[in-house]
């Protein structure tokens, strides 16, 4: 994510983990990049954010507690939020990008 109004981004930040934290949201990162060891990276903040399941990311991202706080976050930052699904590193995921 890039941050271009660093107050917003405070604001749509402390309201986020106020309105996750019932879906038993946890912080695990956020982070500065310091550079891209491969590909191209155009973003220099990570954050990662750990639930429960699927269902409680989709519970919170779709609440209307948090609905309203998108635009917050389109002025706050160009984001892009991606869900994923921990899986064992020893068996490829069904259907993942170059897995049988």
């Amino acid at each position: 994510m890039c941050i271009s109004g660093p107050e917003n981004f405070a604001e749509y930040l402390a309201k986020t983990r106020e309105v996750a934290a019932p879906y038993g949201a946890e912080l695990v990162f956020l982070g500065k990049a310091e550079r891209a060891l491969t590909g191209d990276h155009d973003h220099g903040i990570a954050v990662i954010v750990k639930f429960p399941s699927v269902g409680h990311i989709d519970a919170w991202f779709d609440s209307d507690a948090y609905v309203p706080l998108a635009a917050l976050r389109d002025q706050a930052a160009d984001a892009r939020m991606t869900s994923y699904e921990v899986v064992r590193l020893t068996t490829p995921p069904a259907g993942a990008c170059g897995w049988p």
